[in-house]
């Protein structure tokens, strides 16, 4: 299926879409509120669990949990499957990638998304959503009008929010947790276990469509989005909210499809690879209710990682900032090397995914070589791309049966 960039189409920056709409007045960000929009802070009527969770026979809670740094989180779980049953179940914990949220795993049917097969395969599911995104806006000082609510990239993501989640998974169900991550939610789980961190609540981790390293993304659009978000962005926007239904953001996007050699014909297929099973129907839904706001710093923290090839932390561009943040002039990378070898990881890429390139995953992969190899578990698609892997019509029987086995395999 393509989707086209007139009148409507879809755009991937880093791992991540925007809807774009060209009309005769020129280019404007589309943005439907849908009825996920957030009223009132009322969740329970208007949240994730009341729209699409309860609604296919499923039980849902909505949660919120505090961060060390004070942003107060959505979480969605559902502790059982249609069928019910009262046995003592394992907690999986799926966090979404950028410039979306939780919502992105629950687009298809319950037949075919991945929360409720985990569910009705005997799971306690916990869906997790990052500081920023709609019902994610909240702090306990900070409103999201002033520029200090979005002063992070996502090393706060590896620092704060991620052991925000585990810690209040670990202590409502006591078990350790398996951990699915896409795109974004590869990277920071990546970063996360690297520094040993969730080691004692951590039972397995699976990765879709992972990213880590950048360097060979295969997309002229968002190697030129990398080069353009360099620190002084921020003074460029005058914003440190990266909002994709902003005239900043529409403006910055024209700039780039203007730039000679980008084509923003498919934009899809540009930036992500050509996704092989996406249905139209699941796409519209998309539309309704993506993408989410982010921090600037964040996408100049990912742009970073394109340009650099290198995974650390965000650098200030100055040694004397680094020394202050860091102790060191230059920031310190995160050693994938360093996760536990005897951690059982799924790691499932596509060979046609122009973000999660192959060639980045080989690399990743080499980092893992000295992983016990009982405990590493490695999937390679060859039709799949980008958005196959949380949207593909097909991924249940592709990836998702594969997950469910992977975790059902630990002792």
């Amino acid at each position: 299926m393509q989707v086209m960039a007139s009148p409507a189409g879809l755009v991937a920056l880093g791992s991540c879409f925007l809807v774009l709409v060209v009309g005769a007045h020129g280019w404007s960000w589309s943005w439907s509120r849908g009825p996920f929009a957030r009223n009132n802070g009322a969740l329970a009527v208007n949240g994730i669990c009341a729209t699409s969770v309860t609604i296919h026979g499923y039980k849902c809670e909505e949660h919120q949990v505090k961060t060390e740094d004070g942003y107060i989180l959505n979480m969605q779980r559902i502790p059982e499957g249609r069928e019910g049953g009262g046995n003592r179940k394992q907690p999986v914990l799926i966090q979404h990638g950028v410039l979306v949220d939780g919502m992105t795993w629950l687009l298809n049917s319950p037949e075919q998304n991945l929360p409720m097969i985990l569910a009705d395969n005997g799971f306690d599911v916990w869906i997790a959503n990052t500081r920023g995104t709609r019902f994610c806006r909240q702090h306990v000082s900070l409103d999201p009008v002033l520029p200090e609510f979005w002063d992070w990239s996502w090393d706060e993501l590896v620092t704060y929010d991620l052991p925000a989640v585990f810690g209040f998974v670990f202590n409502h169900t006591g078990q350790k947790i398996h951990y699915i991550g896409h795109s974004l939610g590869t990277l920071i789980g990546l970063a996360s276990f690297s520094e040993g961190h969730q080691a004692d609540k951590l039972k397995s981790a699976a990765f879709l469509s992972p990213v880590a390293y950048l360097s060979h993304m295969k997309t002229a659009l968002g190697v030129l989005a990398a080069r353009a978000f360099v620190g002084e962005i921020t003074t460029l926007f005058g914003i440190a909210e990266f909002n994709p239904k902003g005239p900043e953001a529409s403006a910055f996007l024209k700039a780039l499809c203007d730039h000679p050699g980008v084509d923003c014909y498919d934009l899809v297929s540009a930036v992500t690879g050509k996704n092989c099973c996406l249905n139209a129907s699941t796409v519209d839904l998309f539309l309704q209710n993506e993408p989410q706001s982010t921090a600037t710093k964040n996408m100049v923290h990912l742009a970073q990682t394109v340009r650099d090839g290198v995974l650390k932390k965000y650098d200030y561009g100055r040694p004397d900032y680094n020394l202050m943040r860091y102790g060191e002039p230059t920031p310190p990378a995160y050693n994938i090397s360093n996760i536990a070898r005897d951690l059982p990881i799924f790691i499932s890429y596509g060979g046609q995914d122009a973000l999660s390139d192959v060639q980045d995953v080989q690399l990743l992969l080499d980092h893992l070589k000295f992983h016990d190899v009982n405990k590493l578990s490695v999937q390679y698609i060859k039709d799949y791309a980008h958005a196959d892997f949380i949207m593909g019509i097909s991924a249940k029987d592709v990836v998702y049966n594969q997950v469910v086995q992977f975790f059902k395999n630990q002792p």
